[in-house]
């Protein structure tokens, strides 16, 4: 390709809207342009650069085999109804009518469309296991679109479903999956890691999520240094914090006046002096319909994916002052559970045989202290529903966890039988009797995969792309570009036998100033470029420069053979 007969509309300034790395090379690299709010226009070469993305997750899936299958982004839905997601899912749905007034959906995911069309072609265990992917865009509404191709409205998504006749099966596909996408990521060039994560809306046994180190991500990930333990915050677990020291003997409840005290804080401050971790923090919440109370220690924070799996359902509020004072007869800074048996009381693990604590009294401007947590709050249901913290003990290692921000990728999850059971995804077993079929999901976020590695892989000057991935590996940069000059020919001499060798080479044939074409090439990030000037060609040689790397002169007869050498490297 010639740059001249190309778009790549490079920017000095970088647009108001790009808040992180990635976002603002993207657009100043003249990979994309934005069209509204978490929608973006492909330019040719991001386009490029995203369909090799594309290219090594297809030959991945390929060979873990999977099939690969195109299906609607349109869906009925009725097939959401079905499962439960119409509901659960509702925040992010574009739901758009037809000119008879029905109602559709534009696609998000596609668990209930490939479910519904096994559940049509799969009859028998002697076609299983199955395992379908597509890549294709997705629609989600998100509420705020933020940070370029990381949370968009539109992307493009490799999804691919799994089912077997047997949980063994299906974990067998799952670590054919996982195995997959480790290779997916390194191919791409990216140190990508998985985590355990929570399964969410999706539902489910277990899955991971495979993260990219980023002081910019979204998301948090727990992890110990020796690399035996990784989970997303939403699921990571702790040996807890040090235990506040309990008082010996099992004391009296004693009622104590707390005029003004409404918080957590308020209580360790004079004339209270209550450290945090004595403290029980009372979280009212509606379920349902249904009023829950939630316990946790006064110097943790409650973990609401973890109360999801809990709960069972995302459908859940926090209670209104109104609901709370009508519950427990007390207002927000006076609350707690004690004696309380008229409605479902959760506590974090971490206040198990708790004693010397001190709570409210459901009563405004009172507390209790002295509660031990299994003679005064015998009614609570025990379970890990904490946020774990930096510096804790890794429950698996003992050693002290750390927290990072990274970027999620890709995410794998063991599903069971909660789709096939829901949309009858049914088959007869060696014993001629009807099971559901064992599911597992797999998706990775193509475009954000894309921006993942621009976020991980540039300096001060722009792009570094590794070669997998590169929408050009080679960009020759004759500093010369009047026509039949000894530069340009070896420049279109070079450029042909590339071409014929097939390497992605690139032309910049534009009558430019030789530091701005440099610019450009380094903000654009070509893997290598090649330098053709006159004084270098003098000597019979041209400069070669590694993106980010140090320039070297070559032998000008040599040059073709070292960047085919430079080329096939790893």
């Amino acid at each position: 390709m010639r740059w001249s007969a190309t778009l790549i509309p490079t920017l000095k300034e970088t647009p108001a809207e790009a808040e992180i790395t990635s976002h603002k090379l993207l657009l100043r690299a003249g990979l994309l342009r934005k069209l509204a709010g978490g929608l973006y226009t492909f330019l040719p070469v991001g386009l490029r650069a995203l369909r090799k993305v594309e290219r090594i997750v297809r030959e991945e899936m390929d060979r873990a085999g999977a099939l690969e299958v195109l299906m609607p982004a349109l869906q009925p839905p009725e097939i959401w109804q079905q499962s439960g997601r119409y509901e659960t899912a509702r925040d992010v749905l574009f739901k758009v009518r037809d000119r008879a007034k029905k109602e559709w959906l534009l696609g998000p995911t596609h668990e209930e469309v490939v479910t519904t069309l096994v559940a049509g072609e799969v009859n028998s265990y002697r076609q299983l296991p199955k395992n379908l992917y597509q890549i294709q865009t997705k629609f989600r509404d998100e509420i705020r679109p933020r940070f370029g191709l990381m949370r968009a409205k539109e992307f493009i998504m490799k999804d691919a479903y799994s089912f077997d006749s047997t949980d063994e099966g299906a974990q067998l596909s799952y670590q054919k999956m996982y195995d997959a996408y480790s290779r997916i990521f390194q191919r791409c060039g990216l140190q990508a890691f998985a985590v355990e994560a929570d399964t969410g809306v999706m539902g489910g046994k277990f899955s991971h999520e495979f993260m990219v180190p980023a002081d910019t991500g979204e998301n948090e990930v727990v992890y110990c240094e020796s690399g035996k333990y990784a989970a997303n915050i939403e699921k990571a677990t702790s040996r807890g914090p040090l235990k506040a020291t309990p008082n010996d003997a099992i004391l009296p409840i004693e009622k104590f006046a707390t005029p003004g005290a409404l918080t957590i804080e308020a209580l360790t401050k004079p004339p209270y002096n209550i450290a945090a971790e004595q403290q029980i923090k009372t979280l009212i919440f509606v379920v349902q319909s249904k009023v829950v109370l939630v316990l946790m220690r006064g110097d943790d924070q409650l973990n609401e994916a973890k109360l999801t799996g809990l709960l069972g359902t995302a459908e859940f509020r926090a209670a209104n002052p109104q609901e709370i004072h009508t519950a427990l007869g007390a207002n927000p800074g006076s609350l707690g559970a004690v004696s309380v048996s008229n409605f479902p009381v959760y506590a974090d693990e971490i206040l198990r045989g708790a004693s010397g604590m001190t709570t409210g009294a459901n009563e405004d401007g009172f507390h209790l202290r002295n509660i031990t947590v299994a003679r005064d709050i015998a009614a609570a249901k025990f379970s890990d529903l904490r946020t774990a913290r930096a510096g804790e003990l890794c429950a698996t290692t003992d050693q002290p966890l750390k927290i990072r921000r990274a970027i999620e990728v890709g995410h794998v999850f063991k599903l069971g039988t909660k789709y096939s059971l829901a949309l009858s995804a049914l088959f007869l077993d060696e014993h001629g009797k009807q099971q559901p079929c064992v599911m597992g999901c797999y998706g990775i976020g193509v475009t954000r995969t894309l921006q993942a590695v621009i976020e991980q892989c540039n300096d001060k000057d722009g792009i570094i792309w590794p070669k997998s991935v590169a929408p050009y590996t080679v960009c020759l940069t004759p500093l010369s570009v009047v026509k039949d000059c000894p530069v340009m020919q070896l420049a279109e001499k070079l450029y042909a036998e590339l071409t014929a060798a097939g390497v992605d080479v690139i032309l910049d044939d534009r009558d430019e100033r030789p530091g701005f074409k440099f610019k450009d090439s380094e903000l654009v990030g070509f893997p290598l470029r090649v330098g053709i000037g006159e004084k270098s060609l003098a000597k019979g040689e041209v400069e070669i420069k590694p993106r980010g790397g140090t320039l070297q002169s070559v032998k000008v007869e040599e040059a073709l053979s070292h960047v085919l050498e430079w080329v096939k490297s790893a």
